[in-house]
């Protein structure tokens, strides 16, 4: 069985802290994505699962058995490197075959039978007598997923092995991977600072920084319930908006606009003066109307868009305030691609109260998340 718990884990580079106290259980057969930026301690705990680095403190298990002081061979784990690391002088057939060159029970013949079925799930039994400088990176990659997955080992590690790909080909790989973790059922430990990766790949998400675990959960969960401000940062893209205030009775005071809060806010953010404000900028509504002739209500805002990215399906505008060129206050909003928007255009924008986030400003912990019907808004992504 793939279940993995880590309790407790800490390791240290000299006064540097790379991992701190970093405990999380993990299911058998789940895909749980390890998301950070750089630096933020996610390669080493892979590494410290695949025995390569040994805790300074904390313990490992993998399938209830201690994993601490146990050599890599003997952990029954497969890892591929962002790097691919396949060996240049061998072909696929070879490169895919060394995996269980150290396995006991296999003759030689069994070895190429097994090879061959590896290639053929992947796709690449046609570059089974190439060697890797005639492979595309795409299909380096499956050769080094072949090499792992050959062992049938109890969990897979794989350290941003989709890095060095184009766009495309990273799109097309992640559909691959989550295919065939699906057909292998084996637990699965990704690491990744790609948060779009993290987002359609996993079913759960663990969010580092600095060494520390900020939230694990569903992505779902990650991008509507962040538990605080870097994982409500670090998760969407565009990122979210963000405005810093504070609370004047019933409202939310920013340096360019003031918002009220409705009653359940009011309940979860209690005595708290200091506020962040966080609207995600597919919530945020553009009005068609010509906004010099309608009356601003009061969760709308009269903004000038100062920057229009088109991507064909939607656009992102930047909005700035009226007359105040500080970005301190300045949103990202997201329209239809068929909505025409230009720079210079004067635009209404309103804020739906039910969409807002709210932290405190002195801790980063979120104290209001945006309302949901969670099962509605599953089954709506889902069609």
């Amino acid at each position: 069985m793939g279940q993995i718990q880590l309790t407790d884990l800490m390791k240290r580079f000299g006064d540097t802290v790379a991992v701190d106290d970093l405990s999380l259980d993990i299911a058998d057969e789940e895909f749980l994505v390890l998301v950070g930026p750089s630096g933020c301690g996610k390669s080493t705990t892979l590494r410290m699962l695949a025995g390569l680095e040994t805790p300074t403190s904390g313990d490992i298990y993998i399938g209830g058995d201690h994993m601490n002081y146990r050599v890599p061979q003997n952990r029954d784990i497969a890892m591929v490197f962002q790097d691919y690391a396949l060996y240049p002088h061998m072909t696929v057939r070879q490169n895919i075959r060394f995996g269980l060159e150290e396995e006991e029970g296999y003759t030689s013949a069994e070895r190429d039978e097994r090879a061959v079925e590896v290639a053929e799930t992947l796709g690449i039994s046609d570059l089974l007598d190439r060697k890797p400088d005639e492979l595309s990176g795409g299909q380096q990659q499956r050769v080094a997923l072949g090499r792992a997955i050959v062992r049938d080992p109890e969990v897979f590690l794989m350290d941003e092995p989709l890095s060095n790909l184009d766009a495309k080909l990273r799109a097309e790989m992640r559909t691959e991977l989550q295919n065939l973790q699906d057909q292998l059922a084996v637990t699965t430990v990704y690491v990744t600072h790609n948060q779009t990766e993290a987002m359609t790949m996993a079913d759960r998400i663990a969010v580092m920084d600095d060494g520390e675990l900020q939230q694990v959960a569903s992505p779902f969960e990650c991008y509507h319930e962040p538990n605080n401000l870097f994982v409500a940062e670090f998760i969407g893209e565009p990122m979210i908006n963000l405005v810093r205030g504070t609370r004047s009775e019933t409202t939310f005071v920013g340096e360019h606009f003031s918002y009220p809060l409705d009653e359940d806010v009011m309940e979860s953010v209690g005595d708290r003066d200091d506020l962040v404000l966080g609207v995600r900028p597919e919530d945020i509504v553009v009005a068609d109307t010509d906004p010099d002739d309608a009356a601003i209500g009061d969760h709308e805002l009269r903004m000038d868009v100062t920057v229009v990215e088109p991507h064909g399906d939607q656009n992102v505008l930047h909005l700035s305030h009226p007359d105040q060129p500080s970005d301190d206050d300045a949103l990202q909003a997201v329209t239809g691609g068929m909505h025409l928007v230009t720079r210079g255009d004067r635009v209404t924008v309103r804020i739906p109260p039910d969409t807002i986030h709210v932290f405190d400003a002195e801790t980063g912990t979120a104290v209001h998340n945006r309302r949901h019907d969670q099962e509605a808004d599953l089954t709506e992504l889902e069609q």
